[in-house]
This record gives C-alpha cells, sequence and structure tokens, in this order.
C-alpha cells in the first residue's frame, strides 16, 4: 500500500524505521514464507545470548524490547548471531507460554473466562497451541538434564556455541536465590512482584521455583529471533491529516490516518512509542481526517 501511495505521489517518510521483537520463533505450521510468531514469555524463563551468557538486567522476558534489542544487535561479539535462547522448564511452559495472534490464544482473545480458568488454571500441560509449538517447533528441544538440553541447542546451530557448563553455573547461582526472601536477583524480584496481582499469580506467572528441580522438568531449550513485524514510517501528512506529496503541499482529498499516517516512527509517539499508545494515534488522526475532510465537502 506505500508503495501504491508513492506512486500516486505521495511523500513516505520514516520507512527504514521497524517495529521488531526479540522473542521470534519459526512458525511450525506457516501461512507464508518465513512466518514468525512472538512468544509472549512470563518472567521466569531465563535468557542467554547466543554464546550462552544470562542477559543482564533490564534484558528479562517481558521488560524492555527494545533495550533488549539494542543489547542483542550492539553487543560486539554477540551482533553477528541472530539468535539468542530461553531455557526454561515444563512447569513455566504451561503457565507462563502465550503466543502473538488471536488464533493461538483463542480463550483470551474471545474473553473466554470459562476457557481461560480451564485451560491456564487448572488445566494440565501447556495450551494447546503451545503446545503444537513445544512438539512441531524447529526452535524448540526438551531434555531431562542441562547437559542433554545444551547439546540439542547446540545442533540448532552451524556450530557448538554453548558449554554446558557455563550455562549451569549461571542458572545455578540463580537458583540460589530462589529460597533468598530478601534476593537481589531483578528477575526474582519481578516474579515475585507479578505474583502479587492475583489474576498473574493464578494464570500467567509459574509458582518460583529452581531451573534445574528435576520435578519442575523436563528442561526446555528455545532458540529465539529477532522477528520483523512491520515498518513504522508511512506517508507524511500535515495537522489535518492531508497527504503531502514530494513538494511538500498536500494531495487534494487524499487523507491518511491510522498508522499508516508513519506517526509511529517518530512522529506523535516519538522513537520509542508502546504499541498500546498507538490506537490513540489512530483516534486522532481519524478524527483530523474526518474533521477535514467534512469542511472541504460542506
Amino acid at each position: 500500500m506505500l508503495d501504491i501511495s508513492a506512486e500516486a505521489g505521495v511523500r513516505l517518510v520514516n520507512r527504514d524505521r521497524m517495529w521488531h521483537y526479540t522473542e521470534g520463533v519459526q512458525n511450525w505450521d506457516p501461512i507464508w514464507p518465513g512466518h514468525g510468531i512472538r512468544i509472549l514469555p512470563g518472567p521466569s524463563s531465563m535468557w542467554f545470548d547466543a554464546l550462552g551468557r544470562r542477559l543482564p538486567d533490564p534484558c528479562l522476558p517481558g521488560y524492555d524490547t527494545l533495550g533488549t534489542l539494542k543489547y542483542l544487535r550492539t553487543t560486539e561479539d554477540i551482533a553477528g548471531y541472530d539468535h539468542s535462547w530461553f531455557i526454561l522448564t515444563q512447569k513455566i511452559i504451561e503457565k507462563e507460554f502465550a503466543l502473538s495472534g488471536s488464533e493461538q490464544n483463542p480463550d483470551i482473545t474471545a474473553k473466554d473466562r470459562v476457557g481461560f480458568l480451564k485451560e491456564r488454571v487448572l488445566g494440565k500441560g501447556a495450551p494447546g497451541p503451545v503446545d503444537a509449538f513445544l512438539r512441531n517447533g524447529a526452535d524448540f528441544v526438551t531434555a531431562p538434564d542441562l547437559e542433554q538440553l545444551v547439546e540439542k541447542m547446540n545442533t540448532l546451530t552451524d556450530k557448538p556455541l554453548l558449554d554446558a557448563a557455563t550455562v549451569r553455573r549461571q542458572i545455578e547461582a540463580r537458583d540460589l536465590q530462589i529460597a533468598n526472601p530478601y534476593s537481589k536477583d531483578a528477575q526474582v524480584q519481578g516474579i515475585r512482584n507479578a505474583r502479587r496481582y492475583i489474576g498473574d499469580k493464578l494464570g500467567r506467572v509459574a509458582t518460583p521455583h529452581r531451573i534445574l528441580d528435576a520435578a519442575a522438568g523436563p528442561l526446555i531449550g528455545v532458540k529465539l529471533h529477532v522477528l520483523t513485524r512491520k515498518t513504522l514510517g508511512g506517508i507524511q501528512t500535515d495537522l489535518d491529516s492531508r497527504a503531502l506529496g514530494a513538494d511538500g503541499n498536500p494531495i487534494g482529498g487524499l487523507y491518511a490516518a491510522g498508522e499508516v499516517a508513519g506517526f509511529g516512527g517518530g512522529g506523535v509517539h516519538g522513537y520509542n512509542a508502546l504499541e498500546g499508545t498507538f490506537l490513540g494515534g489512530c483516534l486522532f488522526s481519524g478524527r483530523a481526517a474526518g474533521r477535514a475532510a467534512a469542511q472541504q465537502t460542506g
């Protein structure tokens, strides 16, 4: 659509500013080539870079996506790798994993309270769509112990980059903090804070436990990719949402409203816009366009 608009003479802005996610996985049942799905993680999975080092605060699951993206793409010795890793347990995936897309979360998107209760609070095993990825996804591996898990994780890369002993030391250090009520580990604090809300405690955040607790297993490794969702650029407009041409003047009768106006790439919302705030920009630009069009035709 943007290309068609450009051919019609409009000026496009900020097309290089993209919306990325850091928790992308390959879709085992794709609709189009290269189709990825984003994991919507809870707070308990441990996040490692391509070389097996735990990501620093605030690069934690569900925290600062832009900060994590910057860390993964600019840290010198890992910037050349297009993946990172979650390590978690069966207990965590059952409670904390959701997938982007309404078809992946029918109970939530349909506001099915009974379905949510059966699937995520009282149900045994991971939700159906998540379990399908666990069983069929190219980026998921499981094992009864860490050494076997790391061995399987290394088969998903061109060469083995992970050292089981190094990964074990970091997990054991984190696991020690679970029993410490005064833990200074930022992730452990985040898990406990999340469970202060009854909805998350019941249906979204696993009971704190050691990653290496055999009773919580098997262990799961997930290879994560940077997932590009869309461009934040669009059609440049004036304050009446009139589309501007290459010469900077409005094109008669042509308006741009919503995300196509490119307000998320450095316009109304600045560079670090949050997805939930885009609704306001859509309403604002739609109202401006409607009023201007009404005045023109009135």
